[in-house]
């Protein structure tokens, strides 16, 4: 059984420690170490193929690294399943939106409940009066984050019909709904259109200021990174190269010869 709660006495809700991935020979992650304080936001950037995503999908258990650690909360992640971080408090979007464009908006962000339904699939098939309570709860705090992410008047229409920034504040919502500590945001302006991403950049600063919550941000935005983050890391081929305010990881001559470089 995970407990959520038995290390809320450390500083750092995420610690990696050298942590290393290779896929078919090529090394994706190498010995990468960082740590991201409790109630503060983290970027994650460089250009692509720097290994940011790979280590989102470590982190939120879709890899399976060759070494290292990743604590969460002080627990080791790597000893848990997928559901199992969901509850630890891990809940992540990604680069583009998962949604399915039939179903409802609601439905979309219903989806980020599912680990917080009570019993197994005996209750779920009998439909239960608890199973039936969480249900109608989760449906209410559902509602509520879509107001919180100003998408209350969409919650009805077919989340198909909806523009790009819509479905982002989505993923959102849904990720929400799971009641995360620590909420990886993967992307979350790209594809949306330059003048709707300091409206983005206020929901995430709110998610910090008012939730409370830890967020890991990859961002290729680095007008968003700069508004946003508190402290900044910088990849490159698989590697950390600098770490600090965003003003000052931007100039780093690593990171501006490899973005030169993926741009020619």
């Amino acid at each position: 059984m995970v407990d959520r709660q038995q290390a809320e006495g450390a500083t750092d809700l995420l610690r990696i420690e050298a942590l290393s991935l290779t896929f078919g020979g090529l090394q994706v992650l190498d010995r990468i170490s960082m740590a991201v304080p409790r109630a503060t936001i983290c970027g994650l950037v460089g250009p692509n193929g720097a290994g940011k995503t790979s280590l989102f999908n470590c982190v939120s258990g879709l890899y399976r690294p060759d070494g290292g650690k990743i604590l969460i909360n002080g627990v080791d992640a790597l000893r848990l399943a997928p559901h199992q971080l969901t509850r630890l408090g891990l809940a992540r979007t990604f680069q583009q939106a998962w949604l399915d464009p039939t179903a409802t908006v609601l439905d979309n962000v219903l989806v980020g409940g599912h680990t917080r339904i009570r019993g197994g699939a005996f209750s779920l098939a009998l439909r239960l009066p608890s199973v039936r309570r969480d249900e109608a709860r989760l449906r209410e705090r559902a509602r509520e984050l879509l107001e919180y992410v100003g998408l209350a008047a969409t919650a009805n229409r077919p989340a198909g019909t909806i523009p790009n920034a819509s479905a982002k504040r989505v993923e959102i919502a849904r990720a929400l709904l799971a009641d995360p500590r620590l909420l990886m945001l993967d992307e979350p302006a790209g594809g949306v259109a330059h003048g709707e991403v300091d409206a983005l950049a206020g929901l995430v600063l709110r998610l910090r200021d008012e939730l409370g919550l830890t967020i890991l941000l990859v961002e290729h935005h680095m007008g968003m990174v700069s508004a946003v983050t508190d402290k900044v890391v910088a990849l490159v081929e698989g590697r950390k190269v600098t770490e600090g305010p965003a003003a000052h990881v931007r100039e780093h001559p690593t990171l501006i010869q490899a973005y030169l470089g993926a741009a020619a």
